[in-house]
């Protein structure tokens, strides 16, 4: 979904050419009204899109979905990668990129997203991850996170009381280093605890580790 149409032929070129099947669109509407209607697997997103901005095509389709979204712009700071991070997106590409780079984000985005080992349910009290079901109970309310978020907690409440690293946690859930962003953690890591911890601010869940990064704790079961 971008707005330069020679981009996005080639980006519909290569991705087809490795399996995919691809639709496109051109403005945000037309962003939104096909992804409602389709329901596409993954979406890659651009920034800047006319009708609608690309940042509210994210916000709304998180609302109304946990499709994995890559934001897709020519904005290189660090405050728009957290923006975009911060309303849902999953992964975060700058232009100017290499097609194959993209084919590679996606890839690594899908396979995140099918591919989950383990035990296929965990409890911790009021806290219950359904890992077959894609699915997280906090307390008496399904929590809607992303595919992104959810990977993270799963990593986590797998090995809980470990110390994860922020290097770590980008490697096991992103599959990919974002050239030294690690903060790219801490808010996936805020948006998770708003989500599933009863009081945000002070987390039962998910600790921070000051000097190292977070580890999830069980509490009482």
């Amino acid at each position: 979904m971008d707005d330069d149409r020679k981009l996005v032929e080639l980006l519909k070129l290569y991705l087809e050419k490795d399996g995919y099947r691809v639709l496109t669109a051109y403005d945000g509407q037309e962003a939104l009204e096909l992804a409602r209607g389709k329901r596409p697997n993954l979406i890659v997103l651009d920034l800047m899109l006319p009708q609608v901005d690309g940042l509210d095509v994210c916000e709304i389709l998180r609302r109304e979905s946990k499709v994995p979204i890559i934001m897709l712009t020519a904005r290189t700071t660090e405050q728009d990668r957290i923006t975009g991070l911060d309303l849902g997106a999953d992964d975060y590409i700058t232009k100017p990129f290499s097609p194959r780079e993209l084919l590679a984000r996606v890839r690594a985005v899908l396979r995140r997203v099918e591919g989950e080992e383990g035990p296929e349910e965990l409890a911790f009290g009021g806290l219950k991850i359904d890992f077959r079901r894609h699915e997280v109970l906090a307390g008496e309310e399904i929590a809607e996170l992303t595919p992104t978020e959810f990977k993270l907690l799963g990593v986590m409440a797998r090995e809980p009381g470990r110390a994860f690293t922020r290097l770590h946690l980008i490697h096991e859930v992103l599959g990919y280093d974002f050239e030294g962003f690690e903060r790219t953690i801490d808010t996936h890591i805020k948006n998770l605890r708003r989500k599933i911890e009863p009081d945000p601010r002070n987390p039962h869940y998910i600790k921070t580790v000051f000097g190292v990064g977070y580890k999830f704790e069980p509490g009482e079961n």
